[in-house]
């Protein structure tokens, strides 16, 4: 393995405060995440103690108010604070996206009660959140979904099963999508529902190609009982907030494909110019040398466009076309850069003694989290051309 140390990306950040935070998440991610995330995830270990670390230092609330334990930065600050976690391990810039997702409900359409009652723990409070839309039948066509809300005096009874959920099994509250009313996307309502609610079980993990240490599993509701307290929003407003939520996910997918694409190329360029060949470093063949300018061209102009899109949702501007074009162009990128890292790589690249086959295998989930990047381009033409005719 080659002992070249890559260099730090050259970030624009807005403020000394954004600058001492990424130097916080710099050392973190060399001296906690990086140095076992091969190990860890060739076991399939979550690390449930680095999140409450997260937590601890501030890491798992910051687009959100600090009134309620938040960290009161702009998304153009968290999602490079995003790209540098997914660089360490994908699994950890993941799981802080998904934690922001599942957060997002209460965050933004909550009452000031539930605000009260339910942020601090959440952003700051070493909690781990998990976000429930997408069924076993129901994926791209979420306003399909079956999953039920029963009300019964005070209380919802909540009946059904999710699917692909992030932190399933793990999580201690879900962000659930049910049906109230209904048929399409009016019907939807958002509730708030504690991971040890009575009646909430977990199905054993998927079998996945990568992420092996990001836990993914279904969700079973089996008569769930949750007080109305805990309903987000008004009845038939769910879907609305779980696409508004998305498109700021949408941004955190693509920030952490940034991320691990600069993770392949860094890994790429030590070992090209270490590996001799024929005398000299297969880094002085054109063609090599051709690869890895490309690889850097299409991360730097990934990260431009998702800081593109940060920038307009900062300033209170729409951002849902940016955010559609943020993730495809990211994912898709991510997808190119490492597969080339692998090719850099040759045999080596194959092997699990070095990192590139994992990057290969992480980022081609990118492509279909959070709206496969068919949806992204259907969003993206919704936008241009108007919805389709029928």
């Amino acid at each position: 393995m080659p002992d070249r140390a890559p260099q730090p990306v050259d970030r624009q950040l807005p403020t000394d405060e954004a600058r001492d935070l990424i130097s916080l998440v710099r050392d973190i991610a060399q001296r906690e995440i990086a140095p076992k995330a091969a190990e860890e995830e060739d076991a399939g270990h979550f690390p449930r103690d680095l999140f409450a670390l997260l937590s601890d230092s501030g890491l798992l609330g910051l687009p959100y108010d600090a009134e309620y334990g938040g960290g009161d930065q702009p998304y153009e600050v968290y999602l490079q604070v995003l790209e540098e976690l997914a660089a360490a391990r994908l699994t950890v810039g993941l799981g802080v996206s998904v934690h922001t997702l599942a957060c997002y409900a209460p965050a933004a359409h909550g009452t000031k009660e539930q605000q009260v009652e339910h942020l601090p723990a959440m952003l700051g409070g070493g909690l781990l959140g998990g976000y429930c839309l997408s069924e076993p039948s129901s994926g791209s066509d979420a306003a399909s979904l079956r999953t039920k809300a029963v009300r019964d005096g005070d209380d919802w009874v909540i009946t059904g099963t999710k699917a692909w959920i992030t932190h399933g099994g793990i999580a201690d509250f879900y962000t659930v999508m049910a049906r109230t009313g209904e048929e399409g996307p009016r019907g939807i309502t958002a509730f708030l529902v504690p991971g040890d609610a009575a009646g909430l079980s977990a199905a054993a993990p998927e079998k996945k190609m990568g992420l092996k240490g990001s836990p993914t599993a279904q969700i079973h509701l089996d008569g769930v009982r949750v007080p109305d307290a805990r309903r987000i929003g008004d009845e038939g407003q769910g879907f609305a907030i779980a696409l508004s939520a998305l498109d700021s996910g949408r941004l955190g997918i693509a920030a952490c494909a940034i991320g691990l694409a600069q993770a392949a190329l860094d890994e790429a360029v030590a070992y090209a110019t270490e590996r001799r060949q024929f005398g000299r470093p297969i880094a002085d063949f054109q063609g090599l040398r051709f690869m890895l300018a490309d690889m850097a061209t299409q991360i730097e102009a990934g990260r431009a466009l998702y800081l593109a899109a940060a920038r307009l949702r900062d300033a209170g501007r729409p951002f849902a076309k940016q955010a559609a074009m943020a993730k495809l162009h990211c994912t898709d990128a991510a997808m190119r850069v490492t597969t080339d890292a692998v090719q850099i790589l040759g045999g080596y690249g194959y092997t699990a003694d070095f990192p590139a086959e994992r990057y290969m295998r992480e980022a081609k989930v990118l492509q279909i989290v959070e709206g496969t990047n068919q949806i992204q381009r259907m969003v993206i033409a919704r936008h241009l051309a108007g919805p389709e005719t029928r």
